[in-house]
């Protein structure tokens, strides 16, 4: 992946700090107790159609060893849903914030291994087909929408998100979802509840490392 501008930035992001000064649960105990954080890119809430956020994850390795994972990922609905709602709502945009224990290793669609909504979640409905996400706090929708994480075309990576999402968390490459998934499957191993948080930040929320 190029390292870009926005990429730098999630990078050298001081994320534990960012998610402790709001409040949200940093998960620095234990081996492979996965960090899961998506990055939403500043595009002022036009509908880019591409996969311009990012996914980071933090994990610790049995050596004792940190790592972050740095993912390239759309967490916005495509195109097509933005003119084709599946909801009468309108389409699902997830609000930034912490959703603990909300995922699970299961099937998306009945197809593959992927994170899977278990518990509610917060989405903005944008109805009015403008091209222009709308990100109000009077349209929010709270459910089981079916906001899973999980790829695009099984062989090559995507370009532009299309269909890929109406909502959903969405890897560009699949190389790098199963990359992804298996990092999950190893929480599973040593945490065996089948329970993952993810947390979405905006990249205005960034924090650097002081040098």
């Amino acid at each position: 992946m190029d390292k870009t501008e926005f990429y730098k930035k999630c990078e050298n992001a001081a994320i534990f700090k960012i998610l402790r000064e709001k409040g949200f649960k940093v998960f620095d105990t234990g081996f492979y107790n996965l960090n899961i954080i998506g990055i939403r890119s500043d595009q002022q809430g036009a509908v880019t159609n591409l996969y311009d956020d990012l996914l980071v994850v933090i994990y610790q390795t049995p050596r004792g060893i940190w790592n972050k994972q740095i993912y390239k990922i759309t967490t916005e609905p495509g195109l097509y849903y933005t003119q084709h709602p599946m909801n009468s709502k309108g389409t699902a945009i997830l609000v930034p914030g912490q959703y603990r224990g909300c995922y699970k290793v299961g099937k998306h669609q009945g197809k593959y291994d992927a994170l899977v909504q278990q518990k509610a979640v917060k989405v903005y409905r944008d109805d009015n087909k403008d091209k222009v996400y709308n990100l109000k706090p009077e349209c929010v929708d709270n459910g089981i929408f079916g906001i899973n994480i999980h790829r695009s075309n099984e062989w090559v990576e995507s370009q532009y998100v299309n269909k890929y999402s109406a909502g959903c968390q969405v890897f560009a490459n699949p190389n790098e979802f199963d990359s992804f998934m298996r990092l999950c499957k190893l929480q599973n191993q040593y945490y065996p509840s089948n329970s993952f948080t993810y947390t979405l930040l905006d990249e205005s929320e960034l924090i650097y490392k002081l040098s």
